[in-house]
């Protein structure tokens, strides 16, 4: 069974495995994203430091991990284009799969996962950004249910927003 566990700092080291696995499949896909030192450990560290960083574990291994932040994206105060609500929700920044575990459904799985955390902080609003050349994240989210609404930059970089509201 797939389950969401909270990043401790013992989880450091794999966390960054899979993170520049990510790298190097963005980079092979010709996809500038991430591709300037961005997600740096002190990234990831601050992610544990605040309990925002969460792992996608199944049986032992670890297949993901993304930021799960509940306080909001100053960036996307600044949008060209509009969201869709105007209420509390959750940004996943930094999602990454494990080169293992690609091809295997797991982001399908992910997605939902996320949702369930979200209830149970009781958020119903789910927003995130993508590069616009990421066409595997913007697949992912479509199947998702995301909606496109339009861009924002973050990172230095324009990316491309998109947001869903939960039932």
């Amino acid at each position: 069974m797939i389950y969401l566990r909270v990043a401790t700092a013992q989880d450091l080291e794999p966390i960054m495995e899979i993170i520049n696995q990510a790298k190097a499949f963005l980079k092979a896909q010709g996809i500038d994203q991430w591709q300037t030192g961005y997600p740096a450990v002190s990234d990831i560290k601050r992610d544990i430091e605040e309990k925002k960083g969460y792992l996608i574990v199944e049986d032992g291994e670890y297949h993901g991990y993304f930021c799960a932040d509940f306080g909001g994206e100053p960036a996307y105060e600044n949008i060209e284009g509009a969201w869709n609500y105007d209420e509390p929700y959750v940004v996943v920044h930094r999602m990454a799969f494990a080169e293992s575990s690609r091809g295997k459904g797991i982001s399908a799985e992910a997605f939902p996962l996320i949702e369930q955390l979200c209830r149970d902080n009781d958020v119903h609003y789910f927003r995130v950004d993508t590069d616009r050349d990421n066409k595997i994240m913007q697949h992912l989210l479509g199947k998702a249910g995301f909606v496109y609404c339009g861009k924002i930059w973050y990172d230095g970089a324009e990316r491309i927003a998109f947001d869903k509201k939960l039932d």
